[in-house]
């Protein structure tokens, strides 16, 4: 069996948590391979049961699957042992996750210098949520990084340990006036984290590979949304790893080859939280009518999530860079009630029509939308499962966008519950 791969074709937060969780029912195994706890997704269970998840796979809420964190994440090993009992307490069995050797862990100076930073920048400010996520990828890359097998051998730990907090604690010392962090102090935390942790920190790459060649499904779940990649996004307004599908494979150590469907998530609107550009943001009434009925707020941070009408531009480009298949809108039901609803089908620059997105950022940031209005819909929908049944205008809403995205829309959300869905194709088949 394949694999497929399962991101945000936008800013974040469109839904991904709601589909991992339906085709997790058919997929045993769920990867996430980027990200840390930076992200959260919402799932809804059968019985009403509502769950925020940071860093674990929502596969871990589907009996019989396995979640793996893949080695494309960064693990916060305090948040994950923490996450793990919440969900413990409530009856959830955990016992089947695992977690790559090679994931990099987020350590204390981490957290201490995104903060620090983040304040020094001031008005220049990224919007990172301070979790220590883009200080723990930079050490990554610059090859200083602590992993997760690091724990299984403490004295190693400590040399690692020592030797990177010689340079770190220089920096928040000396640059930033804050005080040094003290090594024994961190190693008797992580000896803590190893002691709870070591039986889940196994070979995922190997495990994957033999999942697949028993002819099972692997889902990979990305965090964040394409426009947030690193090499993608609206740089510097973005995380700090890659969401888009290409990210997939490095993440997860499952070869590209290996994967043959990309579902992109699209909200029926669009949101970003966090700073940025976002041409289609709207700061009038429409803005807050679809931040309240559409509860948005950030399921990790708690900001109130900045709205805006739908965007083909970003749509057309998200389904090009990660070569996606199908897209699963969600949030349709939000619309519900409005007279009209504008899509911005291109961006007018200076005067200067884009249908695509603009090359430069200087460029992004002063586009406008402009706009193409679809009459609305005023029918509650949350109970259509068929295309036929949805209101006309809803389905014409539905088709238009389908055409200026560049890719089929196969599942349509009504409602925030799990079985509150349109199916127009399956992701399986």
């Amino acid at each position: 069996m394949p694999a497929v791969v399962l991101i945000g074709a936008q800013w974040g937060d469109e839904g991904k948590g709601k589909a991992t969780d339906i085709l997790g029912e058919r997929v045993p195994y769920v990867v996430r391979y980027q990200g840390g706890n930076n992200a959260g997704h919402t799932v809804i269970t059968p019985d009403g049961e509502r769950y925020a998840l940071h860093l674990i796979p929502s596969g871990v809420l589907t009996p019989g699957c396995t979640p793996v964190i893949g080695n494309g994440v960064v693990v916060d090993a305090e948040v994950l042992i923490g996450e793990l009992a919440g969900l413990e307490e409530r009856g959830v069995d955990t016992s089947r996750l695992v977690i790559s050797s090679d994931a990099h862990l987020i350590m204390p100076h981490h957290r201490a210098l995104d903060r620090v930073t983040e304040r020094f920048l001031g008005k220049s400010k990224i919007g990172t949520t301070g979790r220590g996520i883009g200080p723990c990828y930079g050490d990554k890359v610059a090859r200083v990084g602590i992993r997760a097998q690091d724990l299984l051998d403490m004295d190693s730990f400590r040399d690692k340990v020592e030797a990177v907090l010689r340079e770190k604690n220089q920096i928040l010392v000396k640059v930033y006036n804050r005080k040094a962090i003290d090594v024994d102090e961190v190693v008797a935390e992580y000896s803590a984290y190893a002691d709870q942790l070591r039986h889940r920190i196994v070979d995922t790459r190997l495990l994957l590979a033999h999942a697949l060649g028993a002819g099972e499904w692997v889902l990979l779940e990305g965090s964040q949304g394409t426009l947030l990649d690193v090499d993608h996004g609206t740089y510097p307004y973005v995380t700090s790893s890659s969401p888009t599908a290409g990210g997939a494979s490095a993440g997860s150590g499952i070869g590209p080859t290996r994967i043959e469907r990309v579902v992109g998530i699209l909200k029926a609107y669009t949101t970003r939280v966090g700073s940025g550009p976002f041409p289609t943001e709207l700061h009038d009434a429409n803005g807050e009518y679809l931040r309240k009925q559409g509860g948005e707020v950030g399921v990790t941070t708690g900001r109130d999530r900045r709205c805006g009408w739908f965007d083909a531009v970003i749509a057309r480009y998200a389904s090009r860079v990660n070569g996606i298949t199908d897209f699963f809108l969600t949030k349709l039901d939000v619309l519900s009630s409005l007279e009209t609803v504008p899509i911005c089908v291109a961006y007018d620059v200076d005067g200067v029509r884009h249908d695509e997105m603009p090359m430069t950022q200087t460029d992004f940031m002063r586009a406008t939308p402009v706009y193409e209005e679809m009459p609305g819909w005023f029918e509650d929908i949350t109970h259509c499962r068929r295309f036929d049944e949805l209101p006309a205008n809803a389905q014409a809403y539905v088709l238009r966008l389908e055409e200026l995205s560049g890719a089929r829309v196969s599942v349509i959300g009504v409602g925030p519950g799990r079985d509150e869905n349109v199916v127009v194709h399956d992701l399986l088949d």
